[in-house]
């Protein structure tokens, strides 16, 4: 299995540089990955970058703990969408979910996907699986899965627990057929991607994806 093309190729650390920006784009491009996802201030300088390329500018919204006011969340989006992003991956008010605030969630995913989809951008929302029992996880899939948003994220790589096959094949039971799921979080190596996909994911949000792709048997054999 060639997973290039499930992979958002990633670097999300508080001290990204441009140059490391520049390194994962130019991966991005070689490999064949579907999409770099970095942080949002160097969305435009991605997107000029990438701009002749069929790979794809992805950023974060409220991320890595997801508490920022819905209002920040919207501004936030709209430069990023006005800098050139094409998926928003947006982190959901964790503090709500604890506190079983559904309404709020529900305002607040529906406000972000109206934004996204206005401009024709597609919106991931980040539940943070690894800190969610099974309840809440399957709480997400019905209730924020209905809303019309494009995939559902396992998590942001920042919580002590990522991305489970366990949780995708939650994810995968209780979600409408029209949401696909991102797995990130944690995953290193070949068997482990190709397991998420197995089990469900669409998309892998990975910074170890070179590593990834060229350990895969295919990528081995081309090379012999």
């Amino acid at each position: 299995m060639n997973i290039a093309a499930n992979i958002d190729h990633t670097i999300l650390k508080p001290t990204t540089t441009i140059a490391e920006v520049e390194k994962l784009c130019t991966e991005a491009v070689q490999f064949g990955f579907a999409a770099v996802c970095l942080p949002p201030p160097f969305v435009k300088r991605a997107a000029t970058i990438l701009a002749p390329t069929d790979v794809k500018v992805a950023t974060v919204t409220g991320f890595p703990f997801g508490y920022s006011a819905t209002e920040a969340k919207v501004a936030e989006t709209i430069l990023s969408v006005v800098d050139g992003a094409h998926e928003i991956d947006m982190v959901i008010n964790l503090i709500a979910l604890k506190q079983n605030d559904w309404n709020y969630l529900q305002k607040e995913v529906s406000l972000l996907r109206e934004v996204c989809h206005n401009k024709g951008r597609i919106l991931k929302v980040i539940i943070e699986s690894g800190i969610l029992s099974d309840g809440e996880i399957i709480s997400c899939c019905e209730k924020l899965g209905s809303l019309g948003i494009d995939f559902m994220k396992t998590s942001t790589g920042y919580a002590e627990k990522g991305a489970s096959l366990e949780a995708v094949h939650l994810m995968k039971q209780h979600l409408p057929p029209t949401v696909k799921i991102k797995a990130s979080g944690g995953i290193r190596d070949y068997a482990f991607a190709k397991a998420l996909i197995d089990a469900g994911a669409s998309r892998l949000g990975c910074s170890s994806s070179v590593a990834i792709v060229t350990g895969s048997p295919e990528h081995q054999l081309q090379n012999y």
